[in-house]
């Protein structure tokens, strides 16, 4: 375990700006309050099985959405993450230990739900010496072992502090498809991904496609913290150079008045005309909107990813 200075309060006050003013959302953005039957019985689900969901401590505007469908993107390895992004609503201090049962809560809560696809994904643990990889891995065949038909999404931290072995085990347990988001443009990673670097983050994704050649992977930015067009552009040209399978850019939303500053609230419009660049630079699939976050609609969006390959696959 390493010796890490933490922050004595458990949020990540410190690593933000203070008293930026949150914009009215216009009409694109506004969601319904969740009360649904179904969203209840999923969260009832996950309540018994001491699940944490980034759905809930992200604030993800999608939750009653994806809940009532009985969908839900599980985090492992608690609730307390070892970073302090601007961006983030999740919690910063000293995490707890890992729970060794969790893998198996997981795999139940996915069977209980009757899941076709799940997306699996975590705080960093930067305390831990494989950044949480095997726990990872674990996870994965936990759910493999309970519920053989679903397809498993993993949403990684970046392994920045980690030794190359970490990755490894993390494809080695084959997942369906290995997510790990840029977040946002290089430029401005110092406000807004302090303790992440932006080609370490691209070169993970290269490397997973290195060990498994067949195995999708995906990224995904916020647009709305001040980035320029033409840079968004080019990160859609670098995940390229990595061959990343799918790209998903979704509005920046701003978790308190303590966090980075939305910037302007990009148009439909604009998100459309992403979604055609990018198909033209030969991703596999797309989910360009306003609400888009990495695990909305990810089932349905991987099934069309898997077609798409195997059309594509068909005509060489």
């Amino acid at each position: 375990m390493r010796d890490l200075k933490m922050p004595g309060d458990r949020h990540p006050e410190k690593a933000h700006r203070t008293n930026n003013a949150q914009p009215k959302k216009p009409d694109w953005i506004r969601v319904k309050a969740p009360v649904s039957e179904g969203y209840k019985k999923t969260r009832e689900i996950l309540k018994t099985n001491k699940l944490v969901t980034v759905c809930e401590e992200a604030g993800c505007p999608n939750v009653g959405e994806c809940w009532s469908q009985g969908h839900a993107t599980m985090m492992i390895m608690g609730e307390i993450c070892t970073r302090g992004c601007s961006f983030c609503n999740v919690a910063t201090g000293r995490p707890d230990d890992l729970d060794l049962f969790e893998p198996g809560r997981v795999a139940h809560a996915v069977q209980t739900l009757g899941l076709k696809h799940v997306v699996i994904t975590s705080v960093d643990r930067d305390d831990l010496d494989d950044g949480g990889a095997e726990h990872f891995a674990q996870t994965i065949r936990a759910v493999r072992h309970r519920a053989p038909g679903t397809t498993i999404e993993i949403l990684t931290p970046d392994f920045l502090k980690c030794a190359p072995e970490a990755l490894e085990k993390v494809v080695e347990a084959r997942p369906d498809v290995f997510n790990h988001n840029l977040e946002t443009v290089p430029g401005l990673y110092p406000g807004v991904r302090p303790g992440a670097r932006y080609f370490h983050s691209l070169r993970l994704l290269q490397r997973v496609k290195e060990l498994d050649p067949a195995m999708f992977t995906k990224s995904g930015i916020m647009v709305g913290l001040g980035e320029q067009s033409h840079e968004v552009r080019q990160v859609m040209d670098d995940m390229r150079s990595a061959d990343v399978d799918f790209l998903t850019i979704g509005q920046y939303l701003q978790p308190t008045p303590k966090h980075h500053a939305v910037e302007r609230f990009v148009t439909p419009d604009e998100f459309k005309a992403y979604e055609k660049a990018a198909f033209g630079k030969g991703f596999l699939m797309v989910s360009a909107t306003p609400l888009t976050r990495s695990s909305y609609h990810a089932g349905d969006d991987f099934a069309r990813m898997r077609d798409n390959r195997m059309e594509k696959l068909g005509r060489v």
